[in-house]
This record gives C-alpha cells, structure tokens and sequence, in this order.
C-alpha cells in the first residue's frame, strides 16, 4: 500500500479462512491500465446498433460486451473521461432522432447507464445537453414512459438525469410555457408543474429511478423561480413519510425515495432558503421512528439528513480555531532535518472571535442522534454519522466542538458494544483529518485509541472487535497527516509499538495490512517511528499477509529494534497467549520461543513468573496457553545458555524450574487432565514434558518422570476418549514427549539403559498392542517407535514380534488405522536400531531378521480393507510403500548385501502395481517411491542392487524428465506406465492394476489407462510370442483373483473393452484357441451361483465379445447367453437379450443368414422380464434356432 493510501477504515475486518496461503497475483497487478484501449470496438459497437434490434440474441451478446468492456475501467474509470463526449453524442443521437423505434431508444439508453454505472452519474451529468431547446423534448419524452416497466427502467433513470441538467439553465421556466390556455376553459400544466409532478411520481417507484428523481429534485427545488414551491414539496414528502410505515416494502420505498430527496435539498439548497424549513423537518424525522427499522438504507440516510439539517442550522464558516498543519512535504520529512528547519504548527489558541454565535437549540438535538448513530449495528450507518460529527463540529465554537469529542470518548467505555468502538473510531478519524482535534485533547485520545488496536471481545465460540481494530489503524493514518511530528512525539513511543503489534501478531489479515499501512505513512508523514524504513521493508503489505510468518519470522526481526521487544513480549503474555483461538495461542508460544532470546533477562524476570502464575488460572485458554508458553521459553532460555556457553541458572532460577516442576502435579490435583478441557491440557503438557526433557532439567530419579511418564500412558490409552479433530495432534505429543522423557531420563550412563525401568516399560507397552481399543494400539505402537536405541537394545525382536502382530488382518479384528501405525512404528524402530550384517537380531536389524521385516512390509501392500469410509486400506499400503522407501534406502546406504534379489524383485514389482492402481494420490506416491529406489545413488554408484530390468527401466524412466511428471494425472501417469508390461518381471503385477483401473468409475482414469493399454495392445499386434505371453499372463491374473470381487468384476470389464477393441482379433483365425477356452471356463467359474448383478452384467458383456471366437467354444458361449436369457433376475434377462442382439448385429457369422430375421425378431420382440414360464419358451425357440441344446431344469432334491 503506498504511503498516501487510505486503509479501509468503514471497512468490517472479515476473517479470511484462508490466509497462511500464497498472496493472490491480482493484488499485486491493480490498475494496469494506461489509456482506455477499447475506443474502437466500442466506437464500432455503438455505431451499429440500428442493427442489434432485429435478432435479440445479439442485441444481448452486444449488451454483455459492453458491460465486459466498461466493467474492465471500474478501477480506473477517469481514463473513460477524454471518450465520454464522443460515445453520449453518438447514443444521444439515435435518442433524439425522431424516425427513431421506441426499442432502439430504450437500446441507447441501457448503453448510457452502462457508462454512467462505471464512471458515476455526477461526472457524466455535465456532459448532457442542456440547452433551452432540450427541455421539452425531454419532457415530451416522458409522456412515452411507463413506471412499472421493468425492462426499461435505464430509460427512465437517465431521462431524469438528463432533466436534472437542464433544469440549471439560466432562464425562467416561465418563458417557455408560452400561453397556458389551450382551449377555452382548459388550462395546461406550466414546465415547472411538469417537472415536479415527474419527480414526486418517480420519488416513489421501485427501481433506480427513484436516485435520480432525488436528484432532480435538488437540482429544481434549488432554482430561483421554483423557491415558492419548496414549501409544498417539503409538506408533501414530511406528510408522505410520516403516513409510510418501514414494515411494509411499499412503506420502505417510499421512505427511502423521501429522504434522498430532503438529504439532497438540505445539501444543494441555500441556507437562507432552507433555513424556515429545517426544524420542522427534524420534528418530523424524529416521529418516524427510523432508528428502530431493521432496513440499513433508512437508517443511513437519515443520518445523512440529519447531519444536512445540522449544516444548515449553523452559519457556513471556517473555524479559526482547527488545527492547520501547514507544509505536509513527504520528502522534507524524509531527509534529515532540524528542528529550526521545521515551519510552526498554524494552530492558534486565541478565542473565536465568534465565541457569541448563538447555536440553536436544534443542533444539540442533531448532535444527539450523530452520536448515537456512531453506535449503530451496521457500519455504513456508523461511517455516515462520523462524517457528520467531523462536519457539524467544524461550524460550532471550540468550547462545544470539545465537548463533542468528549461525548465522541465516551463511547470507548468498556460497557459500550463493539459498534460504538468502531464509530467512535471513525468519529476521532474524521475530527483529526479536519483539524478539530486539537493537541491539548491528544492526552485523552491516544490511550483508547492504544486500546482500541487490541480490541477483542469473546462471543460464543468466536470474538467480535476485527473492524474496531481495522478503524483505530485509520485514525492512526489520519493522525499521521494531520499533525506536525512535534504534536505526535509524546506518544510516538506507545503509537509505533501498537502498530508494530498490530501488523504483526493481529489475527486478522486486514488489520494487519491496515496496521502496516498506518505505520508506513507514519514513518512518511512524521519520519519519528524508531527503525520506520527498516521494518516497513520487513513487513510490507504482502509479507504481513501469511500469518505463521508474522509470528515466527518478521516479530523476530523487528524483536532486534530494542524499542519494540518489551512492547512485544508484554503484548504476547497479555493478550495473545490466553487468546481463544488455539492457533493463535500455539504461535504465540512459538513466538515467545523466539523473542525471549532477545531480552532474556526482562524474561527471567518478568515473563517467567507471570506465565506460572497463569498456568493455574481457572480459564481454561489462559491456562493451555500458559503451559505452552512455559515450555517454549524453558527451552528457548536452555538454548540461549547452551549457546553463550553459560550455565542454565543464570536464565532458569531454582525457583523457577521448582514451579516448572510443579505444573504436572498442580493440574493432576486439580483434576484439570479431565473431560473437554482435558484435552487441551494433556496436549500442552506433553509439550512441556517434551521441552523440558530436551532442555536437560535436573529431574533425573525425582518422581515428576513417574508423573509425566503416567501422564503420556494414560493419554496414549485413552485417545479413543479424545475428539476425533485433536486425537493426531495429541497422539504426536504425546509421543514426541515420550522419546524426549526416555533419552534424558532413562539411561543410567550414557546409551545405556536403566534395565528394570527398560523391561517394565517395553513390556507395558508391548501388552497394550494387544487392546481392543484401535486408537490405543495406534497410540502405543507409535510410542515403541519412539523408543530410543538403547530401550530398544536387547529387546528388538520382540518388540518386532509385537508390532508385526497388529499389522495383520483378521476376519473379527480390522483395526487399519493400528497397522498403518505400526508400520511406521517399524520403520522407525529400523531408522533407530541402525544396520549391521552379522549383528544380533535382537539389536539390529541384519541378516537373520531382515527378510521378516520385509515380508511384513510386503504383506501390507495388499491391504484392500474397505468400510462405510471408502477405501482404508490405501493408509496402510501408503505406509508400507513410505516404510519399504526408508528401510531399503537405508540398507543401501549401509549394508547393501542384505537387500537380496527376491526381496528387491517384490519391492519393485509391488510398486509397479500400486503405480498403475486408480486412486491418483496413492499412484503418485508409488511412482515417486519406485522413481526414488530407481535412480537412488551413492559414489560406488546404484544403491539398490538387483532391480529387475535396470537398464530399461533407466531408459524407459530418464532421471532428467522424471522431475517434471505430474503422477496424480492420469493423463501423464499410465502412458509411461503402461509400458512396464514390455518387462515380463513386471507384467503381471502392472495388469493387476490396470485392471482395477481401467475397470474403475472415475471417468478420466478410465479414459486415460484404457487409452494407453489399446496403445501398448496395439503395439504388440504384430508379435505372436508378445500377445502369447501377455494372454498368459492375464489368464493367470483372472485364475489367481477368481471370486476377488476387487479384482474380478473390474477384469471382467476390461476384457470386454479389450474384446471389443479387437485386441485378441489374432485369435479368431484358430479355432478352440486355447486362450479363448481357458477364457470361457474361468468366467463360468466366475459367475457360478453369483448374485451379484455387476458381475453378472460385465460376464454377458465378455461372453457376447467371444462369439467371435470360432469353434465349439462359441457353442459354449452362446449356451452360456441362452443360459442367462433364463436367469431369475429380470433385470439380466433384459440385458442378456439387448446384448445379444447387438453382438449378432456385430458379428454377422454368429448365426446364419436364413434364420437371423428370425431370431432377431424373437429378441427384440419378447418381454423378457415377464415371468420364467413364457420367457423359458422364447429362450428353447432360440436354442432351436441357434443349434444349441435346449438347457435342462434340473429337479431340486426331495428332503427325506
């Protein structure tokens, strides 16, 4: 934001969901454009539109161009200016013509109010003619309008601009009207009666026009020769409103046309014209009983009217008493400068010499309800009111205009809502910017205006105070031009330390812009704020954007500016650290993680005490907040000691590390680890115990490790208590404090573990994997990953043993969640215990128990667990396939001979096949860890031996191009896939996949693998052995997988899309070939006694594709359709007898040419979903027809 740009200040700060994500590119663009670059398609679209009037498709598809066009300078609509004239003349010209259709008229004028919408109506009005010559013309044309046309409303709305203007000829209308008396006896309306009939009937319509009938209205009324009928319009409109009631919408219409009208006379009009009107229309406003409308419109205009009313009640004048600051040079205030070189501040403290003006009794009254408009609900109204109260206090004497800013303070009373916050916000803004906020009174307002940058209040499980915030960023923005750097210096101080805190530690994303904008043009306009230039380079507007990086990394930069540390500390322990929001509280503990290393002996002193106490508050936010704040100091101030190479008590007292100690306990006592607030606490002192552990307090042998160690069991044997949304993140403390808690406290001399305590606590854990509880096996298999290397030493097996026990599946037992986590448990145990060939089993990981450890990997890849979630077992392949990533990279870098070639042989082709698999992110995972093991490399060169086929897999899969392929997109993943099925070692595993893929339901996996198995299928047409051997294999894959629905059904869809691709057309040359008889049983076996209708309706598919097979086994086939014409389902019956029909129309040799009338006629003709019966003699009429024996009921056994 540049220095001289306003933040939004009548702005609501909204919350953005969002925000830690990347800055949008379209802020950072803006305005970009120079000139209005459009002139001659907009010069050519206006020229034609005689033409647009015939075909009303194109007369909209102009229309919308149009607005595309203009909707492109909304924020820069001063470049529409030099072609205004130009493009009003042209439309103005189809307007005034006479020969001119009534369609093509109201045409021009929605291609005015397109301009005018874009550029405003008051810069367009001037361009208007407005000669005296249009005022009839104009008026005539009014008679053709009807009000309650609402395709035509654009006419209307600029017809009545257009009268506005000619209404500000110099000429009295009475010269226009001639002889008034047409016919004896009938007098006709005078132009001025015409003019005001117009405006009062459009003041009440529903639609646009009734803005620009206000208008009108302001602009007539005004006039010399119309005064006599002000007093007439002001009695219509204040009876008209006081009789329309806002419950109605015909009510609030009406209102609404009224008050524009009155807001726009009381600001145009003259005040010694409006001046004998003005109290009784404030009497009238006041009976209406606005305020209590629920419509924001009324609600604003009638502040807009009573500030008007308020102006005209005081004399126009400049008070000499405001506030001038004189020279406002930015470059002046950027270079260094003396105090002598500086101009005086313009103010004068002498008397008004008005202080005898005599202010009415009404602008009290006015003054009132400006005030209590600042408090209303709605932020227009409140932005309106502050106008108001900056414009009526700039006419009163100093002594009132100072009592107004001592009602505008009152409203930051802490028993006032957040509304009168922001108004009252607003209200000082507008009384600084306009120099009526004197020096003497910046005492008083600059301390609530401190409070109000923090504003914050709680409401149910949100807070309200974004936008008080937001405004109180204004008024420090107005502040910094309105006031010479020598008013502001007292406070320059406490002003830049809030919007420091502000622009970063706000949880809100506008508020901090807002901030960082207020303090840029402080540093501009004052050039007092200590280090300006350095921090605004920092925190710029997009760097304050993301907020973890205001936290973490610009506080900790502008943390260096000493002025600022303390100011950032206090505001952390204040009001960030007991904040409701547990993200916020999260990165404030982070963050004082970070600060206190800039004043650590402040935070020795100061901050340390203030958190213990805290953690025994009885707020359960200021307590969670506290416990993670003490844990990130602790260690924060263990680091800085560790670093200066001082001793930890010069930061971390006895006193201090006794209260550390006593938070576990104090909590417990309590009874604060239970119900929904347990939660948090369980979460935040795991944190502690996890930070303490590390900062190597003096614990070791006290009975807090016992505490703390029953604290993360308890938590890990409980989760399945904990809400499902936190269960991860405690989980992950939880462990994360455990490992920390073991490696400081359970070794008896360094690396060497405590036996007794070591056996007691992995057997524990060990008895707990066998819970009937999932969350607790997952939480207690993590936590023997943990487990350092030394717990571990001698028990390796069977802790192993243990955790290769959850991650098998059982037909009562389907815990996935515990055996993904116990995968990972292993893979870590792995990554903890290390490597080494002839070492022992039970210490690490060698010879004797690699291959189970592989295996158990292995075995987990063909996890296809599903439930009413979708597809689960993906979490446990995805783990196994992370685990097999680790365990082999690690092998290969230590201790390659263990990898040996079976092992790598089912790694890889495991791999393969989840690479080809249908859910794109578990694909994109296997191909990133089957590219990894592939071109992973050590000095001695590969390091992972024995990958099948090396060589083309390094010339099918380059290293160079593998970086650029996007795996989740099946458009770039299974062609390269695809040609795996070249490598006979990966064949059969790369079909297995494909097969789950191409007979999926998602539409582009589908398109995508199908298109790239047709490629390599056809590929191999011309190569015998190849299609031999691919047949082979998917037979093999269709026996291995019969009745594995998984894989089954989906097969059974891919084979008919092969069939009827062509793909085994090599085939149809042999008869009883055996691919096609081993084909046909296996899909016989497939469908025997099944009920499944998907199965059974892909079957008829692949059964109707083999007819074109020649041989008996085509015989076979079509007993098999004939079959199903019979099957007890109407529903197969039907689709048996759909498909067979279109297959005898596919393969014309099926059947013979003498009987195929017929047999077509039979299946298109039969109903086939009547009952078996009559459908069982359709069916043997066919089986006649086909020369197939007609099929025989069996008879069910008789039970003795």
């Amino acid at each position: 934001m540049g220095v001289s740009e306003e933040p939004g200040a009548p702005e609501d700060g909204m919350e953005n969901g969002s925000e830690d994500g990347p800055e949008d590119g379209a802020l950072a663009r803006g305005g970009c454009f120079e000139a209005f670059g459009d002139s001659a398609e907009t010069r050519a679209l206006l020229g034609r539109l005689p033409e647009l009037l015939g075909d009303g498709a194109v007369r909209e598809g102009a229309l919308q161009r149009f607005r595309v066009i203009m909707d492109k300078y909304q924020q820069q609509p001063h470049l529409l200016d030099p072609h205004l004239e130009w493009m009003m003349n042209l439309l103005l010209e189809t307007v005034q013509d006479e020969t001119s259709p009534a369609d093509l008229v109201h045409l021009a004028f929605k291609f005015l109010y397109i301009i005018t919408k874009v550029r405003g109506y008051k810069t367009f009005l001037r361009l208007f003619p407005h000669e005296v010559a249009n005022v009839q013309p104009v008026l005539d044309m009014f008679t053709n309008q009807n009000p309650k046309d609402h395709e035509t409303w654009e006419t209307r709305y600029m017809l009545l601009l257009w009268l506005s203007m000619t209404c500000l000829i110099p000429f009295d209308f009475s010269r226009l009207d001639g002889n008034l008396l047409s016919q004896p006896g009938q007098m006709r309306m005078s132009t001025i009666d015409r003019i005001l009939q117009i405006a009062q009937s459009y003041l009440v319509v529903s639609d646009k026009a009734r803005d620009a009938a206000a208008v009108l209205v302001s602009k007539f009324i005004t006039r010399p020769d119309a005064k006599q009928k002000m007093a007439d319009f002001l009695d219509w409109s204040l009876c008209t409103l006081a009789r329309s009631s806002f419950q109605t919408i015909e009510g609030v219409i009406t209102m609404d046309g009224m008050l524009q009208a009155l807001a726009q006379i009381f600001k145009h009009g003259k005040r010694e014209d409006c001046l004998p009107y003005a109290a009784t229309v404030l009497k009238c406003l006041d009976s209406c009983r606005i305020p209590d409308s629920n419509h924001t419109l009324l609600r604003k205009l009638r502040v807009k009217l009573v500030q008007r009313l308020g102006l005209t009640f005081l004399k126009p004048r400049v008070a000499k008493w405001r506030y001038q600051r004189g020279c406002r040079s930015l470059a002046a205030n950027l270079q260094a400068y003396t105090q002598s070189q500086r101009e005086p501040p313009m103010h004068t403290k002498t008397p008004d010499s008005e202080e005898g003006y005599d202010v009415p009794e009404e602008v009290e009254n006015v003054i009132e309800q400006l005030l209590v408009g600042l408090k209303d609900k709605d932020t227009v109204v409140r932005w309106s009111a502050a106008k108001g109260i900056g414009r009526v206090a700039g006419r009163l004497p100093q002594e009132l205009a100072d009592d107004v800013v001592g009602s505008v303070l009152d409203c930051f009373s802490f028993q006032e809502t957040d509304n009168a916050w922001h108004g009252g916000c607003l209200a000082l803004a507008e009384l600084g910017r306009r120099g009526l906020l004197l020096p003497p009174r910046l005492p008083d307002v600059v301390p609530v205006i401190l409070k109000a940058l923090t504003y914050e209040e709680k409401r149910g499980a949100c807070s309200v105070g974004d936008n008080v915030r937001d405004a109180a960023c204004y008024v420090c923005w107005a502040f910094a031009r309105a006031y010479e750097p020598q008013e502001l210096t007292p406070f320059v101080a406490k002003i830049s330390s809030a919007l420091v805190i502000a622009t970063v530690f706000d949880r809100n994303v506008n508020c901090r812009r807002a901030a960082s904008a207020a303090f840029q043009e402080n540093v501009g306009r004052q050039g007092t704020f200590p280090h300006g230039i350095d921090i605004l380079t920092t925190a710029d507007y997009f760097a304050v954007g993301n907020r973890s990086n205001c936290f973490l990394v610009i506080s900790m930069f502008i943390a260096g500016f000493p002025e600022y540390t303390q100011p950032m500390l206090d505001h952390l322990l204040t009001m960030k650290i007991s904040h409701w929001d547990g993200v916020i509280r999260e990165l404030s503990a982070k963050a004082l993680h970070n600060l206190v290393q800039r004043a650590p002996v402040y935070s020795t002193a100061q901050v340390f005490p203030r958190l213990l106490s805290m953690t025994q508050s009885p707020d359960l936010h200021t307590r969670h907040g506290a416990v993670l704040a003490c844990a990130e100091v602790a260690h924060s101030l263990y680091t800085l000691a560790v670093q200066e190479d001082r001793p930890v008590e010069d930061y971390l007292d006895r006193m201090t590390v006794q209260g550390l100690k006593q938070i576990h306990q104090q909590l417990y006592d309590r009874q604060l680890y239970r119900g929904l607030g347990g939660e948090l606490m369980r979460q935040a002192v795991c944190v502690l115990i996890e930070k303490l552990s590390l900062s190597k307090m003096p614990f070791k042998g006290d009975t807090v490790i016992d505490g703390w160690l029953w604290l993360i069991s308890d938590t890990l044997r409980n989760l399945h208590h904990i809400s499902s949304h936190s269960r991860q993140q405690i989980k992950e403390a939880a462990v994360s404090a455990l490992a920390a808690l073991c490696n400081e406290y359970y070794t008896e001399e360094p690396g060497e573990a405590d036996a007794a305590a070591q056996g007691e606590l992995v057997g524990k854990y060990l008895a707990e994997l066998q819970s009937p509880e999932e969350m607790t096996r997952c939480g207690f298999a993590m936590a023997l990953g943990a487990l350092p290397g030394f717990l571990l030493r001698g028990r390796l097996q069977q802790v192993l043993a243990g955790l290769r026990a959850i991650t098998l599946s059982s037909e009562d037992v389907s815990f996935v969640e515990s055996r993904r986590d116990a995968l990972k448990a292993i893979s870590r145990v792995c990554q903890t215990v290390g490597v080494r060939a002839d070492g022992r089993p039970d210490e690490v990981v060698c010879r004797e128990n690699v291959a189970q450890i592989y295996c158990t990997m292995l075995n987990c890849l063909r996890d296809y667990t599903t439930d009413s979630r979708g597809d689960v077992g993906a979490w446990v392949r995805e783990a196994a396939m992370t685990s097999l990533l680790d365990l082999t990279l690690l092998l290969g870098r230590d201790q390659p001979e263990l990898i040996e070639a079976p092992i790598c042989h089912g790694v890889m082709c495991c791999l393969a096949q989840q690479a080809s698999e249908k859910i794109d992110h578990f694909r994109a995972h296997a191909a990133q860890v089957f590219m990894t093991l592939l071109h992973s490399a050590g000095p001695a060169g590969p390091t992972v031996p024995h990958v099948p086929h090396r060589g083309e897999l390094e010339k099918l899969f380059p290293r160079s191009d593998m970086a650029f392929v996007n795996w989740t997109a099946p458009s770039q993943a299974f062609p390269r896939i695809t040609q795996l099925l070249g490598l006979p070692a990966y064949r059969y595993h790369v079909l297995l996949g494909l097969a789950v893929s191409v007979g999926g339901l998602t539409e582009s996996t589908v398109r995508h693998s199908t298109q790239s198995l047709f490629v390599y299928m056809k590929g191999i047409q011309g190569d015998p052995q190849a299609l031999g051997s691919f047949s082979e294999t998917l037979l093999q894959l269709f026996e291995d997988n019969l009745l594995n629905d998984r894989v089954s059904v989906p097969l059974l869809k891919m084979l008919d899309q092969m069939l009827a691709n062509g793909c085994f057309d090599i085939f149809t040359t042999e008869e009883d070939h055996p691919f096609c008889v081993k084909l046909l049983a296996l899909c016989k076996a497939e469908i025997s006694k099944s009920k499944d209708v998907q199965k059974l309706r892909s079957s008829i598919a692949v059964f109707c594709g083999m007819a074109q097979f020649p041989g008996s086994v085509r015989k076979k086939v079509l007993l098999q359709l004939l079959l199903l014409l019979c099957h007890p389902f109407p529903v197969i019956r039907k689709t048996t007898a759909g498909q067979v029909y279109e297959m005898l129309l596919t393969y014309s040799d099926v059947v013979g040419a003498d009987v195929l009338d017929e047999v077509m006629a039979v299946l298109s003709d039969t109903a086939w979903d009547t009952e078996l019966p009559l459908v069982r003699v359709q069916r043997n009429r066919l089986c006649d027809l086909l020369g197939v024996p007609r099929p025989q009921l069996v008879p069910k056994p008789v039970a003795p």
